[in-house]
């Protein structure tokens, strides 16, 4: 049993890692000994990050708008030309859009869909070479897709364009990682429920809409970091070797409701 959740000395690319779930998940792998990159749009504090966590271990910004192909393509080049493997893909940036009904705009649909499904969809394609550099039978290479339990369940707000493009993940995870297990790639993805993070925030900051969101949870309290952190190294280690195609709600039970 000795390693059998090491990520230690593996190198690892987390997308919107500057804050929120994808600095909880950077911050886990870092102080578990994995090489981290974080890349995020802004440029100062993706590298503030980077500074901070590479107190506790090893950690640099690679500041990317992956918003674009062209954004994805540059990064994926920064990332290969600091080594030729990659062993573990995060792919965590995303964005949201609420509005009521007859008010949702087709903008929010074009956003979304760039930012949530696009860009994993090129940003994993691009990065295919390093992937495959570091993939082995005993140990393959990993993608993590963060998805949410707002793809799983009908959500509690109006988010259509939201909920559509991370039911959209969730699907993509399962075609890539058909594709890819021959080549020794294992492809799974997370689904959330309610964290502390800048999406969140306008819920959770205010005492009663977080009592009534923790009252909804069956484990009766929002994400810890530690939960989030737990579940990524897992899908990263000897331990999730042999998983792929699998959507994990990280939710407290949320998704027990149906």
């Amino acid at each position: 049993m000795a390693g059998l959740f090491s990520v230690e000395g593996k190198t690892v690319l987390v997308t919107g890692g500057s804050r929120g779930i994808g600095l909880m998940i950077a911050r886990g792998f870092v102080e578990a000994g994995a090489r981290v990159i974080v890349s995020s749009r802004k440029a100062e504090v993706c590298a503030e990050v980077a500074d901070q966590l590479s107190q506790l271990g090893h950690c640099e910004a690679i500041p990317a708008d992956l918003s674009s192909d062209a954004g994805a393509a540059r990064l994926a080049a920064d990332v290969l030309r600091r080594g030729p493997a990659l062993d573990v893909l995060v792919n965590n940036a995303g964005a949201t859009w609420g509005a009521p009904l007859e008010a949702y705009p087709e903008s929010a649909f074009d956003k979304l869909w760039a930012v949530n499904v696009k860009a994993v969809f090129r940003l994993t394609t691009a990065l295919l070479p390093a992937l495959r550099a570091s993939a082995s039978a005993d140990d393959p290479a990993r993608v993590i897709n963060i998805g949410s339990i707002d793809g799983i369940r009908v959500p509690w707000m109006e988010v259509y364009a939201y909920s559509a493009t991370k039911a959209a993940v969730h699907m993509l995870t399962r075609s890539l990682a058909h594709q890819l297990a021959p080549e020794h790639i294992t492809v799974n993805a997370i689904a959330p429920g309610p964290f502390e993070s800048k999406m969140m925030a306008f819920a959770l900051d205010d005492p009663a809409s977080r009592a009534t969101i923790e009252h909804q949870v069956p484990l009766g309290r929002i994400g810890r970091p530690d939960d989030m952190a737990g579940a990524a190294i897992y899908l990263a280690s000897r331990a999730g070797s042999y998983l792929t195609g699998a959507v994990i709600p990280v939710d407290g039970g949320i998704t027990t409701h149906g």
